[in-house]
């Protein structure tokens, strides 16, 4: 039997490769491959920091909550009235996030996936409710129609402020699904329906979970639309109990709650996407998907997609020009207007960069390992969001005074607020990025002994680069719109937008609060139509 013919290896050549077709000797030990439970220090540390920092508010409200003893709290907890405002907010939830699903889904297929005439520019309109603020689109609605306060009212604004959250990160996963997948099924002989439930829907959960659950803690901890509206939920509750008593305990215990039922949705969340991903090994899909013929369903498609952008941007913005053009007391003071709008977009502009710094490594972590210690640290970042912004705004004083007085009523600590809050919206953003960044290409660095903070410089950060700049985009735009917050945490004598618009509102001028309403409007449509424009 001939024996086979041997081959030299020169000197500084390769080790030859084991069963998986990688250097024996080219990874370094202490690397671990994507999907491991031990993340590397370079984002371990800063990951760390970031939930730290989100979970300071938990810390206030451990120390408030319990101040006069566990057995008052709980008296509070279990008291009639706090269990019917859990139902009254898991109620609201329920119904604005089952509408969101329908509104976001139908519109991210009809603009991504068939023949719809304009689909680009009906993609662009489906962004623009972001730059309307809950307080804003409650306000239209009441001064057109009165009646409309309670449930109905809130649930209305709520969802039509809310369900871009869910539109944006579907149309995405829609675009970066490989077709051949459908066309497959669809020559089985499965038809359209049948091929989107058993084939694109599934693809189309993470996605979907995601924005869910974005829409379900913004009306967990919105104050400005449930406030007007008059529907009592917990975060009007707890406003109303820091209001009426230096005791605050009992809104400390309000509080508790809410975080529980923030932890209860992240699992939940994270239950519903387990382990899905949908990474491609190239570039992007070889072609594009050929666009479903709509038909005779052309025309209801058309509706469906004026009706929501009448209802969700033009309605507003009608109502604001009533205002501006009708109401006698509407000055325009181009001066203090300009000087508002100025501190308003460099204070969201700080809160936006802050809160993707600390979002880059939570989010990587959350999309390429999946132990125990990754859960926590995701979990830990969504804690602060479904908190009422007053109750951050507090525990930030409350460190300030105590641990750090020069930052009281300075610009870092309202910063800081913004990063506590919307840190969800940054971390959601960078984990669908991540996850659709092929992770071989990682592998590949690591195999030419890249070190971790030079693969996440040179290979994750660059692919995930849209997907995050999309979050940040999206965190400037809730950032001018805070109200609660800013109204307690902006440094003596700035005004925002926001502010100047509540206090306005509040006194009854509506007329007076149109231009500081169109202004923020304005200003938030920016960033919103560049990324539905990216998107497109």
């Amino acid at each position: 039997m001939p024996t086979p013919p041997t081959t030299s290896r020169p000197t500084g050549a390769p080790a030859p490769a084991g069963r998986e077709g990688v250097p024996a000797r080219a990874v370094p030990r202490s690397l671990r491959a994507p999907g491991s439970t031990r993340p590397p220090l370079v984002l371990l540390v800063p990951a760390c920091v970031a939930a730290l920092f989100a979970l300071l508010p938990l810390g206030y409200l451990a120390v408030r909550a319990l101040e006069r003893g566990p057995a008052f709290a709980w008296d509070v907890v279990a008291d009639e009235r706090t269990l019917d405002l859990l139902g009254r907010s898991l109620g609201l939830t329920a119904v604005v996030v089952a509408a969101c699903l329908v509104l976001g889904v139908s519109l991210a297929w009809l603009t991504v996936r068939t023949a719809l005439p304009g689909a680009r520019a009906w993609s662009v309109l489906a962004t623009l409710p972001l730059a309307v603020p809950s307080y804003v689109a409650a306000f239209a609605w009441l001064s057109a129609e009165p009646d409309l306060a309670g449930f109905g009212g809130a649930a209305l604004a709520l969802t039509l402020v809310s369900f871009p959250y869910v539109h944006l990160p579907v149309a995405a996963a829609l675009r970066g699904i490989d077709p051949a997948q459908e066309e497959a099924a669809r020559s089985l002989g499965h038809g359209p329906l049948r091929t989107f439930v058993r084939v694109t829907l599934p693809q189309l959960r993470p996605a979907a979970a995601g924005g869910a659950l974005l829409v379900a803690l913004y009306v967990l901890s919105d104050f400005g639309a449930v406030s007007l509206m008059r529907y009592d939920t917990f975060t009007r509750a707890i406003h109303t109990s820091y209001r009426a008593s230096f005791d605050r305990t009992p809104a400390a215990a309000l509080s508790v709650v809410l975080v529980v039922m923030t932890i209860a949705l992240v699992a939940a969340e994270a239950r519903t996407r387990g382990r899905a991903g949908h990474a491609r090994t190239g570039t992007g899909t070889a072609r594009p998907a050929v666009p479903v013929a709509l038909g005779r369903w052309r025309l209801p498609a058309l509706l469906w997609c004026g009706a929501v952008t009448a209802v969700a941007v033009a309605f507003p913005l009608g109502a604001l020009g009533y205002w501006l053009t009708v109401g006698s007391s509407a000055t325009w003071d181009l001066g203090t207007l300009a000087d508002t709008a100025w501190a308003t977009f460099g204070v969201a502009a700080a809160g936006a960069g802050l809160t993707t710094a600390l979002a880059l490594p939570v989010g990587v972590i959350a999309a390429r390992h999946k132990g125990r210690g990754a859960r926590l640290l995701e979990q830990a970042a969504y804690a602060g969001h479904a908190l009422p912004g007053i109750t951050v705004a507090l525990a930030l004083v409350f460190f300030a005074v105590r641990y750090a007085y020069p930052l009281y009523q300075q610009l870092p600590l309202l910063v800081g607020a913004y990063a506590v809050l919307f840190l969800p919206v940054a971390v959601a953003a960078t984990r669908a990025a991540v996850l659709q960044a092929p992770p071989v290409l990682e592998d590949v660095a690591r195999s030419l002994g890249r070190r971790p903070w030079q693969v996440l410089r040179e290979v994750t950060v660059p692919l995930a680069a849209p997907g995050v700049a999309a979050g940040a985009a999206l965190t400037f735009v809730v950032c001018m719109k805070e109200l609660p917050a800013t109204l307690l945490l902006r440094p003596t004598g700035m005004d925002t937008l926001a502010t100047r618009l509540w206090t306005e509102t509040g006194a009854g001028s509506f007329a007076a609060a149109a231009p500081y309403a169109a202004a923020l409007i304005l200003l938030a449509a920016v960033p919103s139509y560049l990324l539905g424009r990216h998107r497109t």
